[in-house]
């Protein structure tokens, strides 16, 4: 592999008290004890699903906040159900890109991280801003990527919905949508167990239980923990890093008195105990080498190597709930009534050193806490005539703080500035951000029938948002008494600021226009236009404003333009599902992050800013295919070009930067944008046949490619990231066992060991580190249905 570097407590009543690990422990114990002998049981042997055509079911979506057929919506989706996720042990959102077009997820940690759809939404580290595309859990809108980043748990479906999805979906997206749904509870009994081992001390442990408490309340209750030793060897003390804890439970309660109204009501939390994080040394320009050797470090050169030599801590602790209630009524004439009252919140803490093993930086990292509400209400008309339609209102709030600490130890300045003048040497600094975010919104989405083959869709929606911020740095304490330069380069560095009140308002609308036709009960051809914006954002770091103003903190707003051409088939008696779609998006104001030096200055600061404007086109397709009884072949792909139409105050990549007389902007003007793959192909297959005695065993295969992408905003040569492919690859046998069915498996992911990345980051001295891909893993799954 080439790189391109120089060198329920007490009782079933209460079974969603949510009491971090404790709980999740009982979660477990419980789920365990009701599958041994709860009044849920079903009675019998498990009838299992036999085939009788070779045909593929219909898949139902809530794309236009309506249940439809997925063949039947025009617009680009892809739809995964939770079993294919749990086939292909796809649990963590980082691992989506391996089955989803389109898709880039950059993963460092649950803070830094994000999901760009066509290359739009590379934005991992920005508190004040929120994502190009949208997460939404349950049909609730998470406010930070970080949200997701959890085990997929008890999945029923997800879906990708691609371009602006503003009309319908409670906040505006610029690039699309993940709509992410799981399983609801059900008025007959389920239980599920399953327990996975593998390789660097892999372990996960995961169960459900469901059924009917009366005849007009269901409920489930599902629960996991997954842990591993890490795979990035620190050979400062011999630690594994990387690897971690995660744990959680979701509960859930469904009330339906009739058939004309149902209510949800589900909580959940998750937490997390790790060393996730850790970055390797991925390129560096000859300064980084020279200040290491200086301070008297020693970094490791060859990332692929899997190892760091750091001498500090290195842990991020996250929790993570919330709660949400959906309520439907049936009204009279047809009309459907849906109320989604939600609360979340989410707090993340980290504490790691950088990148060495001698006391430059002691510790530093951002802690967050966010807290956020939000309300829906949709009236979805009856369908069957002329015209339908879904209108509706939204509102939002979220207060999120964030606190940025850094310690520098005793070879701060030898490694920073180049030469010790105490100037930053065993000092610490502490800055607090705090924004708070208002959006209301109403909208409407109609659908004309034309013919009984032509339809027109027009959607519109109007938000408002307000956005209060302030950001405060502390004097720096500890440290020597200073005078002259050092005193100078720590005032200027660290030295006390407070932006004062910060605020930004912003109304934006959101469009859709689209036309579908039938050409028969298996071809849908579209055709749509739509216009999607998100509001502007602050820096919630202090950056640059002590030397250019508060107001360089606020980054405007990011509008979308985006065109469809596209159509779904069906053939072959519904053997061959065939889709495929152009598109063509402009980006104006497109919003990124990145790291900023001020000319003269040694200190390196986060910038969010406009980043010009940004075109997106290409291809899409996605294909299903049953070939024979019990073969099943998925293929999705995409090409994509993304480039920076205008970006010519760009920042400069490291080894410009840290060269003499290097300039104070670049020009990205015609560049690709980071983080987009021009191309992904995803392929995966399953083969199950069937034996005497119901014994059914199985095979699967997946392999997914995506071509270099840029890794930093400034498309350093030192930052990108090299194409790849992964194999995984799965066996099993399935076969009633008592009153249920037993499913073992053996499995490998990452079968070939490849040398992957997942993200890199613009880092000190002009150097970049990168997020490790896991290596090969090898394992085996035990999992009871009863």
């Amino acid at each position: 592999m080439s790189h391109r570097r120089t060198a329920f407590p007490s009782s079933l009543v209460r079974p969603l008290a949510l009491q971090r690990l404790a709980t999740v422990d009982y979660a477990l114990t419980l789920l365990l004890a009701l599958g041994a002998g709860s009044a849920w049981a079903a009675e019998g042997n498990t009838e299992q699903q036999v085939d009788k055509d070779v045909a593929l079911q219909k898949v139902t979506v809530t794309a236009r906040r309506r249940e439809e057929d997925v063949q039947d919506v025009p617009t680009p989706i892809t739809t995964l159900s939770g079993a294919t996720l749990e086939t292909q042990r796809v649990y963590k959102v980082q691992d989506l890109q391996q089955v989803l077009p389109s898709v880039n997820v950059a993963f460092i940690h649950a803070r830094q991280s994000s999901v760009a759809v066509r290359g739009i939404g590379n934005n991992p580290a920005s508190d004040g801003l929120e994502g190009s595309a949208g997460v939404y859990l349950d049909n609730v809108y998470l406010g930070r990527p970080g949200m997701a980043v959890f085990d997929l748990l008890d999945i029923e479906q997800l879906e990708l919905l691609r371009g602006p999805q503003g009309t319908l979906f409670g906040k505006n997206t610029t690039a699309g949508v993940l709509n992410i749904s799981t399983r609801a509870p059900t008025f007959s009994p389920e239980r599920t167990v399953e327990v996975s081992g593998g390789q660097d001390g892999y372990f996960q442990a995961k169960g459900t239980v469901n059924g009917a408490l009366t005849e007009t309340l269901a409920a489930r209750l599902s629960a996991y923990r997954t842990r591993d030793d890490g795979f990035i060897k620190n050979i400062h003390d011999g630690n594994d890093l990387n690897g971690g804890e995660r744990q959680g439970v979701r509960g859930q309660f469904l009330f339906e008195p009739n058939e004309d109204f149902s209510l949800r009501w589900i909580n959940d939390y998750n937490e997390e105990d790790s060393s996730t994080g850790t970055m390797v040394v991925y390129g560096a320009p000859a300064r980084y080498w020279q200040r290491a050797a200086l301070a008297g470090a020693s970094p490791l050169r060859d990332p692929d190597d899997k190892k760091v030599n750091i001498d500090g801590r290195q842990s991020v602790s996250v929790h993570q709930g919330g709660s949400s209630v959906e309520a439907n009524w049936n009204l009279a004439g047809g009309y459907t009534l849906t109320s989604i009252s939600a609360y979340r919140y989410w707090h993340f803490t980290p504490a790691n050193d950088e990148s060495l093993n001698v006391p430059a930086l002691l510790d530093t990292g951002v802690e967050v806490h966010d807290r956020q509400f939000s309300q829906e209400i949709r009236l979805a008309s009856p369908t069957g005539g002329a015209f339908d339609y879904v209108l509706g209102a939204y509102v939002f709030n979220q207060n999120l703080g964030n606190k940025t600490f850094t310690d520098y130890g005793s070879q701060a300045d030898l490694f920073l500035l180049g030469a010790n003048l105490d100037a930053l040497n065993n000092v610490s600094t502490k800055a607090n951000g705090k924004i708070e975010t208002d959006s209301y919104a109403l909208f409407a989405q109609g659908t004309w029938h034309l013919t009984d083959r032509l339809d027109f869709t027009a959607g519109l929606r109007g938000t408002y948002e307000e956005k209060d911020a302030n950001i405060k740095r502390f004097a720096p304490v500890g440290g020597a008494a200073v005078t002259g330069q050092a005193a100078a380069i720590r005032a200027a560095q660290l030295g006390a600021y407070d932006s004062g009140d910060l605020s930004l308002h912003n109304a934006a609308p959101s469009f859709l226009l689209s036309l579908a036709y039938k050409f028969d009960d298996d071809l849908l051809g579209y055709a749509s236009l739509a216009h999607g914006e998100k509001s502007g954002g602050v820096n919630l770091a202090v950056g640059s404003a002590p030397v250019a103003g508060a107001d360089s903190l606020l980054v405007g707003p990011e509008r979308a333009n985006d065109a469809e051409l596209g159509f779904k088939s069906t053939l072959l008696d519904r053997r061959l599902l065939l889709n495929a779609n152009l598109f063509w998006t402009g980006i104006h104001g497109y919003q990124a992050t990145t790291l900023y030096q001020a000319p003269g200055s040694t200190n390196v600061v986060q910038v969010l800013a406009n980043a010009g404007s940004v075109r997106s086109r290409g291809l899409e397709f996605e294909a299903t295919a049953l070939p024979v009884r019990g073969l099943t072949l998925n293929f999705n792909g995409s090409y994509n070009d993304v480039t920076y139409l205008s970006f010519k105050d760009a920042p400069c990549p490291g080894e410009v930067s840290t060269a003499p007389g290097a300039p104070a902007t670049c020009d990205l003007t015609g560049e690709r944008v980071v983080g987009a793959s021009k191309w992904i192909a995803n392929l995966s297959g399953e083969y199950k046949w069937q034996l005497e005695n119901r014994i059914e065993p199985y095979l699967t295969a997946s392999y997914s490619y995506r071509s270099e992408a840029e890794g930093t905003l400034d498309n350093s040569d030192l930052s990108k990231i090299d194409g790849y492919g992964l194999v995984n690859l799965s066996a099993g046998v399935r076969r009633d066992l008592g009153d249920g069915q037993v499913d073992v498996s053996i499995w490998v992911r990452n079968a070939t060991d490849t040398d992957y990345y997942l993200s890199a980051f613009a880092y000190l001295n002009g150097a970049y580190t990168a997020s490790v891909g896991a290596p090969r893993t090898a394992g085996v799954s035990l999992r009871y249905d009863f």
